[in-house]
């Protein structure tokens, strides 16, 4: 028979080993409650970010134009799904006042030769869609003033999510003149978008003049007309760096722009 120091040493090891289990599975417990509460954070975050990412993406595809309110309360929107329906009050007239960091302009828009271009025009304004933009290319010689780029400020802007068709006919060299408003648009019919630009003097003639631009001359539809500002086309003409490159030595921006109705 075992002496009571050999029963005592026995049981001691039984204690000691059935301590080391309770910790391994005490270890295993823990670790595996850690393991659940990860993977649950993990998936909560996720949802999350999927769920942030699809509202984006949502945005991002864009909205039924619809008409905007008048009274200047619309949240900025700058993705569309379809054109503006027909927005302008028949037999209205129409102005855009357009507040820059240069100065105040005033354009008298075309509602007659022009409604189409025009009421895209007022329902993206309306929208706020030129609200803080750049005038991203200034050209002293030629007089052209570009913007209404607001998703990367520069002419490479693929614009609001549909195109505005040509309208208004063959434009002149006489409709070039200064303070113009015009459409800009790329060499395809039908292509403008929500880009435009204004001349600040005579030198944009040329756009109207099938000798110096060929098949293309008189295409950009000239829809507005400078009332009040031609001095501050001239000075944001003047930023002009002189070097042969769009972008001016001094960024103008467009405040904001505010539609009157006359």
């Amino acid at each position: 028979m075992p002496t009571d120091k050999r029963q005592r040493q026995k049981q001691g090891r039984q204690e000691r080993l059935e301590a080391e289990r309770l910790a391994v599975a005490r270890g295993r417990r823990n670790r595996a409650i850690r393991n659940a509460v990860i993977f649950a954070v993990v998936v909560v975050a996720a949802a999350f970010i999927i769920s942030r990412t699809g509202s984006k993406d949502s945005s991002s595809s864009g909205t039924p134009a619809g008409c905007p309110p008048t009274n200047g309360s619309a949240k900025r929107t700058l993705n569309f799904t379809d054109a503006p329906k027909q927005c302008l009050k028949k037999g209205a007239k129409y102005q855009a006042v357009l507040t820059t960091s240069q100065g105040r302009v005033v354009v008298v828009l075309d509602t007659k030769r022009t409604p189409k271009t025009t009421n895209d025009f007022v329902a993206l304004s309306r929208w706020k869609y030129y609200d803080g933009t750049n005038l991203f290319r200034t050209e002293k010689d030629t007089g052209i003033i570009q913007g209404g780029s607001p998703h990367t400020q520069s002419n490479a802007d693929a614009g609001p999510g549909f195109v505005i068709p040509d309208e208004g006919g063959t434009f002149t060299s006489a409709d070039y003149g200064p303070g113009t408003l015009a459409m800009a648009r790329t060499a395809n019919p039908n292509s403008a978008t929500g880009q435009f630009f204004l001349l600040s003097g005579t030198g944009g003639r040329y756009l109207g003049d099938k000798s110096k631009v060929g098949a293309g001359a008189g295409t950009y539809v000239v829809f507005g007309k400078v009332k009040g500002g031609l001095d501050v086309l001239k000075r944001i003409s003047a930023l002009d760096t002189g070097s042969g490159k769009p972008p001016p030595s001094k960024m103008p921006v467009i405040k904001k722009v505010q539609i009157v109705q006359t």
